[in-house]
């Protein structure tokens, strides 16, 4: 018999009629009481599809006593259940490296747009400004100084990308890593004290809440660009806004805040900030290659027990 499978998030139509051959899923945003559902049903599914948005909360996961497999559509971990996952010996696999580029990118982009203000000067051109005279000076990027909060797997992809605009890059992580050439930074306070882009590239979860401070944002200073590509929870948006409205910082490019879909209106209010709706990761290719590593997990999960890419679980 083909293994059930419960599925939270859709997979892309390249990859549905395959996935559909080797697996009986059930799309449970298609049940109109989930909850009831599950209470009648949970117990025939050993394998669940989710997202990095959407994780599995703790009902869902009480409602499956035979779930052995979680396979997850992101690389975030932090709305996924890893201890309670440990402790009934489920697997739970996500997908690492195939978005570092794409997201890498669109940090870049973001440094790009917000120094020298591309959105900004494409809404003066579109009201047709220009007409009453010529757009502002902006910032010049290249030969900057970069300091990246977060030097992990796509966080490498961003410092090589500083490389081709010859800017010298710093980190700050937990702890060093003495495998990168750049140097470290032992506070985010005196990274972004020296940076003039400070890229946050960092997890999300409850550790990293509000790493990005006040005291932080002063410390980078009314010259200095916030970026965000991680997760809205790492910045206090409040500090950031108050920070954005008074000059503190000169700018800010995010991709994620912290109730999204909902921006607060005085950051939609603000010129100097670049606002996307977390597409990070969101081109054709890299959401494909997602998606393939979402269904690999789970082919190799049930023919060897083992994961393509497991989340490491708590110590």
């Amino acid at each position: 018999m083909k293994p059930r499978l419960l599925q939270h998030v859709a997979i892309p139509p390249l990859l549905a009629t395959e996935f559909n051959t080797r697996y009986d899923a059930h799309p449970l945003w298609k049940e109109a009481d989930p909850a009831a559902f599950l209470a009648r049903h949970g117990h025939e599914f050993t394998g669940y599809v989710t997202s990095a948005r959407f994780g599995v909360d703790d009902a869902t996961l009480a409602a499956m006593p035979n779930l052995k497999v979680i396979s997850s559509f992101g690389v975030g971990t932090e709305t996924l259940p890893l201890e309670a996952a440990q402790a009934r010996g489920i697997a739970v696999g996500y997908t690492p490296d195939v978005l570092n580029d794409c997201v890498a990118d669109t940090a870049f982009g973001l440094v790009m747009d917000v120094a020298r203000r591309f959105s900004a000067s494409d809404r003066f051109v579109r009201a047709r400004r220009w007409l009453q005279g010529a757009y502002p000076l902006a910032t010049r990027v290249s030969g900057k100084q970069l300091g990246i909060l977060g030097l992990g797997r796509i966080g490498q992809v961003v410092a090589r990308r500083a490389s081709g605009f010859d800017m010298e890059v710093r980190y700050h992580n937990r702890r060093p890593n003495p495998a990168v050439p750049y140097t470290y930074e032992s506070s985010i306070e005196s990274l972004a004290r020296w940076a003039d882009f400070l890229v946050v590239v960092s997890a999300g979860g409850p550790e990293t809440r509000h790493l990005v401070t006040a005291s932080v944002l002063r410390a980078l200073g009314p010259q200095g660009f916030l970026i965000n590509v991680s997760r809205g929870s790492v910045i206090d948006e409040d500090a950031l806004i108050q920070a954005l409205e008074e000059g503190t910082i000169a700018g800010a490019g995010l991709d994620v805040y912290a109730d999204e879909p909902r921006i607060p209106e005085r950051l939609l209010a603000l010129d100097q900030v670049v606002l996307l709706p977390h597409l990070a990761s969101a081109t054709n290719e890299t959401r494909q290659a997602m998606a393939e590593l979402v269904v690999d997990n789970l082919d190799a999960f049930y023919a060897t027990g083992k994961l393509r890419a497991s989340v490491p679980l708590p110590a």
